[in-house]
């Protein structure tokens, strides 16, 4: 919570000093989270609080991956329940992921050639994280095995910037898989950026086995430095605007940070 909000207080100063609007307000909500950073606290019921349900439960009983299946994410199934299903394409993508999943993505696809979908779509949330990408070398990872990056932003998530090939099938890491969401009759199954990885690498959705023969493997040992989140107030000279705007080998447009 301490990091998530310190973040935060960095991109709302970026945004008074960039001229959103209204300062006065933004001013006021960078208060009251330093009140907050200087005394945290966390919020707890009451002890006489009434719940309409209750749920527990036991994460040590699930031993797989577990995905939202076409074309509604209320329809989840285990993995092993879907394994098989031959795939078109596959996006990683959308404003809910982060750094940290396009790099266990790179790693899980390292050294792996040339994926086996029709289509790898790669698209970090924002041009942030497209640059610590490409600064820690995972554009070269994208590169090699032949993936489609595109500018940052929502592409197949809201189907704004691009959209998959009519009636195929697709592996995504977004939120939502709504009939046509991301493509005209596209039958569209969610998951987690690891799981996307190892679709993009066989062509299909994996066994449990296939999944669990690599992808721990790759990322053992690394898992503190892949998760890691991209911090607002960890960047140096951070700013909302472009700076020294240029082309990089990727053909893709970036700033420095």
């Amino acid at each position: 919570m301490v990091e998530y909000i310190k973040s935060n207080v960095a991109l709302l100063e970026a945004m008074v000093k960039d001229g959103y609007e209204d300062a006065t307000t933004i001013e006021r909500r960078i208060g009251k989270m330093k009140d907050w950073l200087a005394n945290p606290t966390l919020m707890k019921p009451d002890a006489d609080a009434e719940y309409a349900a209750v749920i527990d439960i036991d994460l040590n009983t699930i031993t797989e991956p577990i995905l939202a299946c076409p074309n509604d994410p209320d329809n989840v199934k285990l993995l092993s329940e879907v394994a098989g299903t031959p795939l078109d394409e596959v996006f990683l993508g959308s404003c809910m992921t982060n750094v940290g999943h396009y790099r266990a993505a790179g790693e899980v696809m390292r050294g792996e050639g040339k994926h086996k979908v029709e289509k790898f779509w790669i698209v970090p949330p924002t041009r942030m994280d497209e640059q610590q990408l490409i600064n820690e070398g995972y554009y070269e990872v994208y590169q090699a095995i032949e993936a489609t990056t595109e500018v940052p932003g929502c592409s197949l998530c809201m189907g704004n910037q691009a959209s998959a090939r009519e009636n195929s099938t697709v592996f995504s890491t977004s939120t939502r898989n709504f009939n046509n969401r991301l493509g005209k009759g596209t039958q569209v199954f969610l998951g987690s950026a690891e799981l996307a990885a190892m679709c993009a690498k066989l062509g299909k959705i994996p066994t449990v086995e296939e999944y669990m023969e690599v992808v721990p493997a790759k990322l053992a040992g690394k898992e503190d430095k892949v998760y890691k989140y991209l911090n607002f107030n960890e960047i140096n000279n951070y700013a909302l605007e472009p700076r020294d705007i240029a082309e990089n080998k990727y053909g893709v447009t970036v700033k420095p940070v």
